[in-house]
C-alpha cells in the first residue's frame, strides 16, 4: 500500500518569526501517528534553519530546487549535497514556475532528477501541462514527454523512491483545479507509463497532485486510486488549512 504525501511548497514566502510561527502551529497539530508523510519545502534562504526547527518531528524538509551539476564555478546555485548537508530529505525538480521563467527544459529537468537522487535525496518531480495544451487535448502527449525525458537518462529504478507530482499549469494559484477525476485520469496514465518499463515500480511509486489544493477540495481528490497525496502552494502557509490536508491524506490511506 502506498502511504500518501502531503508536501507543502512554501514558494518565495516566508521570514524567520513567520516561518517559526507557523512551524509551532504545525508541531502542535500534526500528527506523528498519522499514516502520511509530510514534508515542507522553505526558501533556500532558511533550509537550515527549518531543518534544525523540525529536527525531532515527523516533518521532512525539503528545497524548491537543485543544480543539475555537483559542485564548482556556478554562483548563485547549490549541489544536492550541499541540501542533504543541511538536512533536506527531498527536492523538486521542473516545477511549471522554474520551467517558465528559468526557462528549464527536459533534459535540464532529467539531469537535476538524476543529480538528487545520485545525493540520497527524494526528488519529486513536476509534470504537467498548460491550458492551452489541455484544451487541444495534447495533455496526455506532454505528460509523456516530461516523463520520458526523465525516464531515458535514469531509467525506471529510481522512480522506486522518487516522487511525481502532476500539476496542471493551469491550475497553479488561479484558484481553479483539475477534477478528481481529471486528476485520476492523468495519474492513472502516468502510472500506466511506468508500468510499460516495471510493472513493480509502477505500482510502488507515489504520484501526488498539485494545482489550487486546499481543505474543500482535498478529499475528494485523494479519495481517487492513483492519487496519493497533494503537493500544497498557498494552503501550505496556513495552519489550520495545512492541517485539514494532511487529516485528509490520512483519513484516505485509512479507508484503502
Amino acid at each position: 500500500m502506498r502511504r500518501p504525501l502531503v508536501a507543502g511548497n512554501w514558494k518565495m514566502h516566508g521570514s524567520g518569526a513567520a516561518n517559526a510561527a507557523l512551524l509551532a502551529e504545525f508541531e502542535l497539530r500534526l500528527h506523528s501517528e498519522w499514516p502520511v508523510d509530510i514534508a515542507v519545502f522553505p526558501p533556500f534562504v532558511y533550509l537550515a534553519d527549518v531543518a534544525r526547527r523540525l529536527r525531532d518531528a515527523a516533518i521532512d524538509v525539503g528545497a524548491q530546487d537543485v543544480c543539475a551539476e555537483p559542485g564548482g564555478a556556478f554562483t548563485g546555485e547549490i549541489a544536492a549535497a550541499m541540501l542533504k548537508d543541511v538536512g533536506c530529505a527531498l527536492v523538486i525538480v521542473g516545477h511549471s514556475e522554474r520551467r517558465r521563467w528559468n526557462h528549464e527544459d527536459d533534459a535540464l529537468v532529467a539531469r537535476k532528477f538524476a543529480a538528487a537522487s545520485a545525493a540520497g535525496l527524494t526528488p519529486v518531480l513536476c509534470i504537467g501541462e498548460t491550458l492551452e495544451e489541455r484544451e487541444a487535448g495534447k495533455t496526455e502527449a506532454v505528460v509523456a514527454r516530461q516523463l520520458d525525458a526523465v525516464l531515458a537518462m535514469n531509467g525506471v529504478a529510481p522512480f522506486a523512491r522518487a516522487v511525481i507530482a502532476y500539476e496542471p499549469v493551469w491550475a497553479i494559484g488561479t484558484g481553479r483545479n483539475a477534477s478528481p477525476e481529471q486528476a485520476q485520469a492523468v495519474h492513472a496514465f502516468v502510472r500506466r507509463r511506468i508500468a510499460q518499463q516495471n510493472a513493480n515500480i509502477a505500482g510502488q511509486a507515489r504520484i501526488l497532485y498539485g494545482g489550487s489544493v486546499k481543505a474543500a477540495n482535498a478529499g475528494e481528490l485523494f479519495a481517487m486510486p492513483d492519487v496519493d497525496g497533494g503537493l500544497v502552494g498557498g494552503a501550505s502557509l496556513v495552519a489550520d488549512e495545512f492541517y485539514e490536508i494532511c487529516a485528509a491524506a490520512a483519513a484516505r490511506h485509512e479507508r484503502v
